[in-house]
């Protein structure tokens, strides 16, 4: 037990986070150079793409320190976006120590902050590693006084390395033996588990990755969900290598996979205990949440005939994604498909990406929304997630909003165009703090519904890629919201309905408009494309008809021939108008989606 070193490594994104874990594993022999590939543990297509860690992974590591010890040492890997913030409290829940890495020309940025605060509350043992040194605009010393200053972390003692180059990495791994704590022996106690990830295997069922707290796990015990109540059977044991080795047993302090006869990955929640039927311990272990989706979004597939495939295609994704939540939607514009909910913008982006990619899929997602507190002059409150299921304004009292507290960190250079952006979406400031002499954090209070469109993109090309930010929600509170709908040809388009707040439909309901007329269709006769609030239309923009030119064979004659024939056109055309539809094609759907860029 005290050669077992259990840490995880936290950084922001692209600050080395990946690279430092292959250097670790290169060093440590648990991968040959043969097998050896970047970013050894991000083995989804997406997270090597983009550099960014989505689903957290574990290697156990066998390193033979100076003192002529061989050390087990746990890496705990970690997703870097805030997005999946529970994930990354529960990896850091099963830890004892953290690596916190900052890049040497980039310093200290907002994600790093906020996981060092989840990390202090877990009172976790840090170690300051200053990566990329080997840059040319790399400034040790800057970074140092940053992380003394923005962090409180006596940075005296930071390593400074180069995780690309190899240069200060066997440093890091004699710091975490000697920092960072061994685990506390607790063999003998009720056995408690922590699960900090699950995913579902083909041929073994639900598999959890867990940290074994208190007691001894064996092949055959019978367990315990303490969140749900279920039991099961262990059916193998294993730690991964990071291949999966089987093992007899895990004790306390070590970290290892569980199989047994679990059917769906909704039993093995991320967060949650495990305990023996026989010997149940007393309490859960502290933490647990139900995972909350705060986006939710319309998926369709562009052919109707796809619907099966991909409700097949969910069902599978939901097996490997706990937080994702679906169910069956109509839209009269877009036919069936799926209303689902997401972490955050970027797991939206995720699951869009693997949709399309792993299963070959041709979708439209409708633009994203929150979810509202609506409260009733009955007294009654709904939890709104689509504008579709907005009772009549008659029938609200008052609607209430989520609002996220954020935190942007950015040169100072950029403080006037930042405030202008987050006073544009109705923002509240709270505070500006000088964390140096060219560094700031702006905190704000800032509506949900505000940061889900383009915000984050906006904010990035007006800081030219520098100012980075962390957010989290506080609470729900009234606004002055109302529901716009868009009618085409005075029928109403649910596809394309949103809340929004009342100062803003106006300039909203004249672009979806305007972005409509120029993506429908002519017909032989004229359509009204309109954005109303309830009865009261705010903006119109109409396209005119397709015209024949019957007066063609009325070549001289009197003028009352071609008006004859000009008022029986204009008869046929009013006609048509009152049984005609109008095609909405996919095109425009995918525009309006474009409109916020």
């Amino acid at each position: 037990m005290t050669n077992i070193r259990n840490f995880c490594i936290i950084a922001h994104i692209d600050h080395g986070k990946s690279t430092l874990a292959d250097r670790l594993l290169e060093l440590t022999g648990t991968v040959s150079k043969r097998e050896m590939k970047e970013q050894y543990l991000d083995n989804m297509e997406l997270e090597r793409e983009r550099g960014i860690t989505i689903k957290a992974q574990t290697a156990m590591m066998s390193y033979k320190a100076k003192d002529g010890k061989t050390y087990q040492l746990n890496l705990i890997d970690t997703p870097g976006h805030v997005d999946f913030a529970y994930e990354v409290s529960r990896s850091l829940a099963a830890c004892e120590g953290a690596l916190v890495i900052v890049d040497a020309s980039q310093g200290v940025e907002a994600q790093t902050v906020a996981n060092v605060n989840l990390a202090a509350k877990h009172k976790l043992t840090l170690i300051p590693v200053i990566n990329k040194i080997d840059l040319p605009g790399a400034d040790v010393e800057r970074v140092r006084d940053e992380i003394e200053e923005e962090l409180a972390i006596e940075a005296s003692e930071a390593l400074a390395i180069s995780a690309k180059t190899g240069q200060g990495v066997e440093q890091v791994l004699e710091a975490i033996v000697a920092r960072i704590p061994a685990p506390e022996q607790r063999d003998s106690d009720p056995l408690q588990t922590l699960i900090f990830d699950s995913w579902f295997d083909p041929y073994l069922g639900a598999v959890s990755l867990n940290r074994v707290v208190a007691g001894t796990l064996r092949r055959g015990t019978h367990i315990q969900m303490m969140s749900t109540g279920k039991s099961f059977e262990v059916h193998s044991l294993g730690k991964l290598t990071p291949k999966p080795t089987p093992v007899d047993e895990l004790r306390s302090g070590e970290v290892g996979f569980i199989t047994g006869s679990i059917k769906t990955i909704s039993d093995m929640r991320v967060g949650d205990t495990i305990t023996e039927t026989r010997r149940p311990a007393a309490s859960p272990l502290p933490g647990f949440t139900k995972v909350k989706q705060m986006v939710f979004g319309g998926i369709f597939p562009v052919d109707p005939n796809e619907f099966t495939l991909l409700k097949e295609s969910l069902e599978k994704l939901q097996l490997n994604d706990a937080a994702l939540s679906t169910e069956v939607e109509s839209s009269n514009a877009l036919g069936f498909g799926f209303r689902a909910g997401f972490l955050g913008l970027l797991h939206m982006d995720i699951i869009q990406e693997r949709l399309e990619r792993e299963y070959k899929l041709n979708l439209i997602f409708t633009a994203p929304s929150v979810v509202y507190h609506v409260f009733t002059i009955k007294g009654e409150t709904l939890v709104v997630d689509n504008p579709a299921k907005l009772p009549d304004p008659s029938q609200i009292e008052r609607i209430e909003e989520p609002y996220m507290l954020m935190k942007i960190h950015s040169p100072e250079e950029f403080i006037g165009s930042i405030l202008k952006l987050l006073q544009e979406r109705r923002g509240t400031q709270k505070g500006i703090e000088y964390t140096s002499q060219k560094r700031v954090i702006i905190t704000y209070e800032i509506p949900m519904s505000e940061m889900i469109f383009d915000f984050h993109d906006k904010l990035k090309s007006i800081t030219r890629g520098y100012a980075s930010m962390d957010y989290e929600l506080i609470d729900f509170r009234e606004g002055d919201l109302v529901k716009l709908n868009i009618l085409v040809n005075n029928a109403p388009v649910d596809a394309l309905a949103c809340i929004i707040h009342k100062d803003q439909a106006y300039y909203k309901g004249r672009a979806l408009c305007k972005k409509l007329k120029e993506n429908l269709q002519r017909h032989m006769f004229q359509i009204a494309i309109q954005a109303s609030i309830g009865s009261k239309v705010i903006a119109r923009e109409t396209l005119s008809a397709l015209r024949k030119d019957v007066t063609a064979k009325c070549y001289g004659g009197d003028i009352t021939r071609k008006r004859k024939l000009l008022e029986k056109q204009k008869e046929g055309k009013k006609r048509m108008k009152s049984i005609g539809s109008v095609e909405i094609p996919q095109q425009a759907f995918l525009s309006i989606l474009k409109l916020e860029d």
